[in-house]
C-alpha cells in the first residue's frame, strides 16, 4: 500500500467489509439494469469516502464467483450516525452482464454484500476557466460515474448528453443547463446514437473546452477523436476485468502512449490523449429469423444431430438419468469404461466436492464387456442418440480382446481409454508416450472396423505427439482430456483422502487447462495434409452453451460433458439451445463455419534440449511412415 493510502497510525485508508443491502429494485423500462443501495459503516473516521469517478470492488457475501466485480460509484454521502461513527451511504447503477453482475441484481433487501474500497482516480476538476464550457457524456451504464460527477459541479453549469439503446436512466442528479438524450430506437429525446447530436459543429458552437465522457468503447472513441480534433481536453473512464483492484498484480493494464497502465490504480479516469483503442472486430450479421442453424455434425462416418455426449463414467449406461431430463437430446452417450474382466473398483472414499469441481477415485468399477454387450448395450441402442462404447484396459490383450467382442456389436462406434494403467510400464497409462500409444491404438485398430476414437490423458508432458501417433495408428478422432490426477488430504485423520492417495479430479475448473491442451492437439493435426486430419471432441469443464463454443471455436468437432450433469441434468437440452441462439444472433449457418476460427499461428514446438529434440524425431518418424517401436518398460 502507498504511503498515501494510511493514516497517521499505519492505518489502511480504505474500507474492506461486509455492507448490508438497504435497497436492490430494477431500473424503470430497463431489462438489465438495477440500482443498488448499501451503507458501509467505517471503522475509522480517517477512511476515505469515495470521490465522484471512482469504484468498489463488490459482490454477494454468498457469492459462487471467486472475484469483486468492479462497480463505479453513481451516488455517495456520508454522515455521522447515532453512535458518532462515520458512515456512508452508496448507490451503485449495475448492468446484469455476467454470472457476478447477474448475482449483485438479484440481491434481497438485509442480505449482505463485500466491498472494497474506494478505488481509483477520481475526475479531475474542471478549471477555472472551463467553468460553463464543461460538456459531460455517458452511454448506457457509463451514464453512472459521469452522472456522479455532475452532481457535484454547480447546477446548469455543464451540458449533459446521455445516450441508450432504449428509455433512459440514471439522470436523478443531473442538473444540466442543456440535457441531450439520444436511444437507438427513438424512444426518448434524439433517434441515433451519439454523433447525431454530438457533432463537431455542436461542440464548436457551445464553446466547450473540456469533455468527460463514460461508456461504450465506440463512443469513447468518438470522444477522444472529436476532442482532438477541434483541440480542447477531454478526460475518459475506461473499464476492464480485475482481481486486486489495487495495482498489485497488473491484470488490468490497458496499452497507451506512455505505455501499460493500471485501469484500477492509473484509472479508471485517464487523459484521452494517451488512450489507443482497439479497431472494433468486424460483426457478423444475424441468420434471417426463419433460418435454423445446423447443429449437426459427423465424426468418422458416424452422424450426430448435435455436438453433445455424455462423457464417459457419468452417465453410466444411458439409463440412470431418463426419469430426470430427456436423454434423446444429447447427440450421443459414452459408456461407461468397460474392461475385458468384470471390476468391482476401488474401495474407501470415491468422491469430494472440492473448488471448482470434484475428485473421484471410482476404479473403473464396470460389468465386463461380455455383460454389457449383453444385457446393457441393447437398451443403449434404443435411446436414440449415437452410442459409444468406452473400451479400457491394463495389458495389450485385454484391450484386443475387448475390441474383438465389441466389433461384433451394433455400437456406433468405439472410445479407446488408453488412461489405464499399463501393467507392463510400471503401472503407467498407456497414453503417456507416443511409442505406448501408437503400439496400444494399432494393436486395437487391426482387430476392429468400428471408428475408433481415442481418449488422451492429461497427465502426460506433451499430447500432442501422441495425438499424431495415435492418427497414425489408425485412430479416426481424437477424445480429450480424461482427468486430472489431484490429491486430497483428511487433515483431521492427518491422512490422504482417497486410498489409492491419487484420485481424479474434473469439473468448471478443469476447462481452461483442457481448452488449452485440445487448442494446441488441435494446431499439431492441422499441421498434417487434409487427408490425414481427424475430429477432436473436447472434454473437461464443460457446463454452459459458452463453454462449447469456446471448444468448437478453438477446432472441436463435438464436445463430452461429465460432472455438469450432476447439477444440471437438463445440460444437454440448454447447451444446444443456447448454441443455436448464439449462432443464429451471430450468423453461423452449421458449425464447420465456427469451428477453429480462433485457431493462430504460433510456435508450438516448446521445450528445449532432448526434450525438443525427441519430439522432432518422433514427429518426423510418424509423418514420413516410418514405423515407432515402443519401449514397455520405459517410463512416459
Amino acid at each position: 500500500m502507498d504511503i498515501a493510502e494510511i493514516d497517521e497510525n499505519g492505518k489502511g485508508l480504505l474500507f474492506f467489509g461486509t455492507t448490508t443491502v438497504k435497497k436492490i429494485e430494477k431500473v424503470k423500462g430497463q431489462p438489465n439494469v438495477y440500482l443498488l443501495e448499501t451503507t458501509a459503516l467505517l471503522e475509522r473516521t480517517t477512511q476515505k469516502t469515495p470521490q465522484a469517478g471512482q469504484f468498489y470492488l463488490i459482490k454477494s457475501a454468498k457469492s459462487n464467483v471467486n472475484y469483486n466485480r468492479p462497480i463505479s460509484v453513481y451516488h455517495a454521502q456520508d454522515r455521522m450516525n447515532a453512535d458518532g461513527k462515520k458512515e456512508i451511504d452508496i448507490q451503485f447503477m449495475i448492468l446484469e452482464k455476467g454470472r457476478g453482475t447477474q448475482e449483485l441484481c438479484h440481491l434481497y433487501q438485509g442480505e449482505q454484500m463485500q466491498i472494497i474500497g474506494p478505488l481509483g482516480t477520481p475526475w479531475p476538476q474542471p478549471e477555472s476557466d472551463e467553468l460553463e464550457k464543461i460538456c459531460i457524456v455517458g452511454g448506457g451504464i457509463g451514464v453512472a460515474p459521469v452522472a456522479n460527477f455532475a452532481s457535484t459541479l454547480p447546477a446548469k453549469s455543464y451540458d449533459f448528453y446521455a445516450c441508450f439503446k432504449s428509455g433512459s436512466y440514471g439522470l436523478d442528479y443531473v442538473q444540466a443547463k442543456n440535457l441531450r438524450i439520444t436511444t437507438d430506437d427513438g424512444s426518448v429525446g434524439i433517434k441515433g446514437m451519439l454523433p447525431v447530436a454530438l457533432t463537431k459543429e455542436a461542440v464548436l458552437n457551445a464553446g466547450y473546452k473540456v469533455i468527460y465522457a463514460c461508456g461504450p468503447t465506440p463512443a469513447l472513441n468518438y470522444v477522444k477523436n472529436l476532442a482532438a480534433e477541434v483541440g480542447i481536453k477531454c478526460w475518459i473512464s475506461m473499464e476492464h476485468r480485475m482481481l486486486c483492484g489495487l495495482g498489485a498484480c497488473l491484470g488490468c493494464t490497458i496499452e497507451t502512449t506512455q505505455g501499460l497502465k493500471r485501469v484500477c490504480k492509473d484509472g479508471p479516469v485517464f487523459d484521452a490523449a494517451i488512450l489507443n483503442f482497439p479497431k472494433p472486430a468486424p460483426r457478423r450479421m444475424p441468420l434471417c429469423p426463419e433460418t435454423e442453424p445446423d447443429i449437426s455434425i459427423d465424426i468418422a462416418g458416424v452422424h450426430f444431430e448435435n455436438p453433445t455426449i455424455a462423457s464417459a463414467g457419468t452417465f453410466a449406461f444411458g439409463q440412470n438419468f431418463r426419469g430426470l431430463s430427456d436423454v434423446s437430446a444429447w447427440g450421443g452417450i459414452a459408456s461407461k469404461g468397460c474392461t475385458l474382466e468384470p471390476r468391482i473398483g476401488n474401495k474407501g472414499e470415491r468422491s469430494l466436492e472440492v473448488a471448482g469441481g470434484n475428485m473421484n477415485s471410482i476404479g473403473l468399477q464396470n460389468p465386463g464387456i461380455p455383460t454389457f454387450i449383453k444385457e446393457l448395450l441393447p437398451g443403449m441402442m434404443k435411446l436414440g442418440p449415437v452410442v459409444i462404447a468406452n473400451l479400457a484396459g491394463s495389458d495389450i490383450e485385454s484391450y484386443v480382446e475387448g475390441a474383438k467382442l465389441l466389433d461384433k456389436t451394433d455400437c456406433n462406434m468405439i472410445e479407446l481409454n488408453i488412461s489405464c494403467p499399463n501393467v507392463k510400464a510400471s503401472g503407467l497409462a498407456w497414453g503417456l508416450s507416443a511409442e505406448t500409444a501408437y503400439y496400444c491404438v494399432s494393436s486395437v485398430r487391426a482387430v476392429t472396423r468400428k471408428p475408433l476414437m481415442v481418449k488422451l490423458s492429461p497427465n502426460a508432458p506433451d499430447n500432442r505427439p501422441i495425438a499424431i501417433a495415435c492418427i497414425k495408428a489408425g485412430a479416426d478422432a481424437i477424445s480429450l482430456i480424461n482427468m486430472v490426477h489431484g490429491v486430497a488430504i483428511d487433515i483431521d485423520k492427518g491422512k490422504p483422502f482417497f486410498n489409492n492417495v491419487h484420485a481424479g479430479y474434473s469439473g468448471p475448473g478443469l476447462k481452461p487447462l483442457a481448452l488449452r491442451i485440445v487448442y494446441d492437439v488441435i494446431e499439431e493435426i492441422n499441421k498434417l495434409p487434409p487427408d490425414k486430419r481427424v475430429p477432436v471432441v473436447g472434454i473437461g469443464g464443460i457446463s454452459t452453451w459458452q463453454d462449447a463454443v469456446e471448444f468448437i471455436m478453438a477446432g472441436a468437432h463435438a464436445v463430452e460433458i461429465g460432472q455438469a450433469k450432476f447439477t444440471n441434468p437438463h445440460v444437454a437440452i440448454d447447451i444446444v439451445n443456447g448454441l443455436k441462439a448464439f449462432m443464429k444472433s451471430h450468423g453461423y449457418k452449421n458449425l464447420a463455419e465456427m469451428r477453429g476460427i480462433a485457431q493462430v499461428k504460433h510456435i508450438s514446438e516448446t521445450g528445449s534440449g532432448n526434450e525438443k529434440t525427441h519430439y522432432a524425431e518422433l514427429k518426423n518418424m510418424i509423418l514420413q511412415d516410418k514405423p515407432i517401436v515402443p519401449n514397455l518398460s520405459k517410463q512416459a
